[in-house]
């Protein structure tokens, strides 16, 4: 039974393919576009999954799509007329594209399928619910045969929250939290507050918050919202214009924090790096009371996380050191991407009863690496039209001359097998860095990446080597926990150092592996494990046995505003625009001073995220 899952229309757009319960290939449209977090239907994506399983359109069983736009135009509607007359102007650009566009996206819909197969037979084509394919994302494909269930995002439909148990192939949502009332947009509106784009720069905002002080963490709880104790909460709206306005706060919020709203063309200040700090510890805190209430109603042992706001990796930590959960596990493609692929799923195991498979206790994401695979002999053809110089080795060679470069300083671009399906790089379509070094945070974030130097980097590390480096010991294969450098491997800041401008701190190294060392020593790990990447475990392996440590700096192959790298061209592109030294793509290994072509520089080729 083949079900195909879609995302699209309001970003992230996705195509999923799910046989019998499995989940076969994933991809994300802006991969193939190159248009950052594109929301198109994802022609592209769509041929590519049904490429890869071998099979045509009119061979899948059902499409479903991820959520029911009728709901969304209804709370978009209902927002207004309670609103009214407030907020005409974001009515009046809003409605045209509705009633052009989404009101009839099944028609919409069936046109791109139709284009795709003329045969595509209408009654084929289904509607989820946003939150139950959240859900569904993150149950399924999880180790467990029963868990609890949390998603929390911007708004999907009229839910922004659900709380939902799964056992076996069963799944049921117990309740919902609604719209207006949101933590995503409450986190998305300090996003706007602090300089950043919304849908893009949350992440930003939670690599910045290290750099602060919470002294506004009061205020938020004291003006902008109410806490209960179970993590449920209302938003005191006289402060947000996100409801019927063209921006997410207004004059209140603006008088509240004592300024108007960062432009991002502006330096950032110690107040910024405040406001992070503050918005971050009060979105924790309503994420520990939820899965705290939630664990403590259901009584279950096992959490599960999906929805936008699940890709705060910093409170994800928390929740999986300070509450009862025995475990907990986040759907790596969290946002809209990964509804494609639980909308998919809750077909087959609810509407189809197609029973779940789990595999000796791993998940069912196959590390996330999901979407198109390149042979060595395409690799080796496409380098070569395109002008390149490199050497192709045996698998161990290559492995061996990128660990050297690695272990002298060089920045590396690695291209290898399936491309990851969710935000992060794994290892498969990844920049790659000697974790040692105190120079190489800057040297990617500001030559290579050509983006803000705060920003912080992963670490990826061998599975069997964590817990001598972290105060974790267990798996992250997809970097959505983070933990604190362990205490023997860190250097001590001295007072001079401590007394630094917030982002000034950067430069101090903090620890043996100060390029993966936030300032508060924490890192974002992913764990690296033999069965689902076996090569970028062999080069890690390789890396230690040259270097006595198994960590390396790894972070996604693209530029700052530019997806990430999806075929061998791309990775060839960006190596040759940026201040990469070295592209391992398969096993071809090409040097960056061996080049005699030139490439575009990235830094004005892609729009700023």
């Amino acid at each position: 039974m083949r079900v195909l899952g879609i995302s699209a229309y309001y970003h992230d757009s996705a195509a999923v393919l799910v046989e019998d319960g499995r989940v076969v290939a994933a991809a994300q449209e802006e991969r193939f576009t190159r248009v950052r977090h594109d929301a198109g239907f994802p022609r592209k994506a769509l041929a590519c999954v049904i490429e890869q399983a071998g099979v045509a359109l009119a061979a899948v069983d059902w499409v479903v799509f991820y959520d029911k736009p009728f709901l969304h135009f209804e709370r978009l509607l209902e927002t207004y007329l309670a609103c009214a007359p407030r907020g005409f102007t974001s009515f009046r650009h809003a409605m045209p594209v509705w009633v052009k566009e989404k009101v009839f996206l099944k028609r919409m819909l069936l046109e791109e399928l139709h284009a795709i197969d003329a045969a595509f037979d209408r009654q084929k084509l289904l509607f989820g619910e946003h939150h139950l394919s959240h859900a569904a994302s993150a149950f399924y494909p999880s180790p467990f045969d029963e868990a609890v269930v949390l998603t929390l995002d911007g708004v999907g439909e009229w839910a922004t929250g659900s709380l939902a148990v799964g056992r076996g192939a069963d799944l049921q949502i117990l309740r919902e939290m609604h719209f207006p009332h949101s933590l995503g947009l409450l986190y998305s509106a300090f996003t706007y507050y602090t300089g950043f784009k919304v849908n893009s720069g949350e992440y930003k905002v939670m690599g910045l918050a290290p750099y602060g002080e919470p002294r506004f963490a009061a205020k938020i709880r004291e003006h902008l919202l109410d806490l209960k104790e179970d993590g449920t909460f209302r938003l005191n709206l006289d402060y947000f214009d996100y409801c019927t306005g063209m921006r997410m706060t207004n004059e209140r919020f603006h008088a509240l924090f004592g300024r108007q709203p960062r432009d991002p063309s502006e330096r950032l200040e110690q107040v910024h790096m405040d406001l992070a700090a503050s918005v971050q510890q009060v979105t924790e805190e309503i994420m520990l009371r939820l899965a705290r209430s939630a664990l403590r109603e259901t009584g279950m042992k096992h959490l599960c996380l999906a929805g936008g706001v699940a890709l705060n990796c910093v409170a994800n930590g928390r929740i999986a050191r300070e509450t009862p959960a025995r475990s907990v596990w986040v759907q790596p493609a969290a946002g809209d991407a990964g509804g494609a692929l639980g909308a998919a799923l809750a077909v087959s195991h609810l509407a189809l009863a197609v029973p779940r498979h789990r595999g000796g206790g791993a998940d069912g994401m196959q590390g996330s690496y999901l979407g198109p695979e390149y042979p060595q002999a395409e690799i080796e053809t496409v380098l070569a039209a395109a002008g390149a110089q490199f050497t192709t080795h045996d698998e161990d060679e290559m492995i061996h001359r990128t660990a050297q470069a690695l272990a002298a300083g060089k920045a590396v671009g690695w291209f290898q097998g399936r491309m990851e399906f969710g935000p992060r790089a794994l290892g498969a379509r990844s920049i790659l860095g000697d974790a040692r070094s105190p120079e190489m945070q800057k040297l990617l974030n500001l030559k290579v990446k050509f983006r803000e130097s705060f920003r912080p980097f992963a670490p990826a590390v061998l599975r069997e080597d964590v817990a001598q480096w972290f105060d974790f010991d267990g798996d992250s294969p997809y970097m959505l926990h983070v933990a604190g450098v362990r205490a023997e491997r860190r250097r001590a800041m001295t007072a001079e150092q401590e007394a630094l401008f917030g982002i000034d701190k950067l430069n101090v190294p903090r620890s043996e592996i100060p390029a993966v060392t936030h300032v508060d020593y924490s890192a974002r790990i992913q764990t690296v494990h033999d069965d689902t990447n076996p090569r970028f475990h062999k080069l890690l392996a390789e890396f230690k046995r040259l270097t006595g440590v198994g960590v390396l700096v790894n972070t996604s192959f693209n530029v700052r505003g530019e997806p990430i790298v999806c075929t061998p061209l791309d990775a060839f592109r960006c190596f040759l625009g940026t201040d990469l030294d070295l592209l391992a793509a398969g096993c071809c290994v090409a040097d960056k001073a061996a080049q005699t072509v030139k490439g575009e520089r990235y830094e004005t080729a892609f729009a700023l995220d």
